[in-house]
């Protein structure tokens, strides 16, 4: 097996667009996520978070801090995750877990005043709810319908 590389979660700069806009996702996975290039615009409150390996974008998500996240949360210091993907052609090489597990830590560091992470997975998307659940984010029970169905709200709490 070959050795797992160095992973950073980084703030989004200019430098990473060439690698993020190369990101391919499949015809499947366009529809739980959305490509980087997509979010070349981003409103009040949202924060593009690069995962690095090797200074190279292998993934990428938001961090939203907005109205957004009071449909899943009460808690106002709760962020949003939003939007994680993996390129295509560095799947499977456990990046997302990674980029994933140092979450906690980067938003401890980051944004102090958070103290919880939600999320929303489509119920149809078993691998992200497998990871999810895996790096400690646990379901709610509630669920929500989304764009292409049933959607299951989950949380992390950051002490």
């Amino acid at each position: 097996m070959e050795k797992l590389k160095k992973v950073e979660l980084k703030h989004f700069s200019s430098e990473y667009m060439q690698g993020l806009n190369a990101f391919v996702l499949t015809e499947e996975q366009k529809q739980f996520s959305a490509l980087p290039s997509n979010f070349e615009e981003i409103n009040e409150g949202q924060h593009r978070i690069v995962i690095l390996s090797e200074n190279t974008p292998v993934g990428f998500f938001l961090l939203n801090a907005n109205e957004r996240v009071k449909k899943y949360s009460t808690n106002r210091n709760a962020m949003l995750l939003s939007a994680l993907s993996i390129n295509h052609t560095e799947q499977g090489k456990g990046y997302a877990k990674q980029g994933m597990t140092l979450l906690v830590e980067f938003v401890k560091a980051e944004f102090p005043n958070c103290d919880e992470i939600v999320l929303v997975v489509d119920k149809a998307n078993i691998p992200a709810q497998k990871l999810y659940v895996k790096v400690g984010f646990e379901d709610t029970n509630e669920r929500l319908i989304g764009r292409i169905g049933e959607e299951i709200i989950m949380r992390q709490f950051i002490k």
